[in-house]
């Protein structure tokens, strides 16, 4: 067996990344929360959910709503999104979750206050990408293949110049936003925007050992130990010009 601890510290010795602290700007600034739902969530609610209580992904929820309400209260902007599917349409390759009407594609309970927030503007997406998520037929008669965004236009029309994202899990979901978000804004696409700052204390992953994944019947390709695919989504999103952070300053 593989000692984790020991490949954690080689990876991190040869892959480092480096948190600092961040401070936010007086305006301009907009929250982006990644799949927050029951479905990845909440202990035993599908799955794709943490089999038991797991104190990594309530610590990462705690500390979202601590954010999330900071961030309502001065009235700065929050762009939510929460996994979605049609039970005809599954996301390979993972099982089918976070199905329309099971209520896994709800947000976790304590931060069910989101939805009624004048604040947030929610978003249901059906594949891994928040970005491509976001597109939307343009409502043009006689229009093909024309697309408009929402997180896009959500950018433009608070005029931000910061984005901190968190959310769940940090080297898929979260990782695909952010890869994304970055190229779209070295592209002019996103106006002003300049920081995307992934904010480590809010993000989390889940964790299923190369062990574990064997005796659930799966390949050893299925493994997923929550340590290291946490790091290398954060060195990822490092490496393409993420700014990554564990504290957050101007928030007191």
């Amino acid at each position: 067996m593989v000692d984790r601890v020991s490949l954690l510290e080689g990876l991190r010795h040869e892959m480092p990344i480096a948190l600092g602290s961040y401070a936010l700007p007086e305006r301009g600034v907009g929250l982006v929360i990644i799949d927050e739902v029951n479905g990845f969530c909440t202990p035993g609610a599908g799955q794709l959910a943490p089999p038991a209580p797991d104190a990594r992904i309530a610590a990462m929820v705690e500390e979202t709503d601590r954010l999330a309400r900071a961030f309502a209260a001065r009235r700065w902007p929050l762009f939510v999104t929460l996994d979605t599917h049609e039970p005809d349409r599954p996301e390979p390759p993972y099982p089918p979750h976070c199905i329309r009407g099971t209520g896994e594609e709800k947000l976790v309970p304590q931060l069910a206050w989101l939805e009624d927030c004048p604040e947030a503007t929610l978003l249901e997406k059906d594949c891994i990408n928040t970005f491509v998520g976001a597109m939307e037929p343009a409502n043009v008669r006689g229009a093909h293949g024309l697309f408009v965004n929402r997180f896009v236009d959500w950018v433009t029309v608070h005029d931000l110049r910061a984005l901190v994202v968190v959310g769940i899990c940090t080297d898929i979901c979260v990782m695909d936003f952010v890869l994304t978000a970055l190229s779209a804004r070295n592209h002019r696409l996103l106006g002003e925007l300049r920081d995307i700052v992934v904010y480590e204390p809010a993000c989390s992953t889940y964790d299923l050992p190369r062990e574990k994944a064997l005796e659930l019947g799966l390949p050893p390709t299925a493994a997923h130990p929550r340590e290291l695919a946490h790091h290398f989504g954060l060195y990822a999103m490092a490496a393409r010009g993420a700014i990554l952070a564990d504290r957050l300053e101007g928030l007191e």
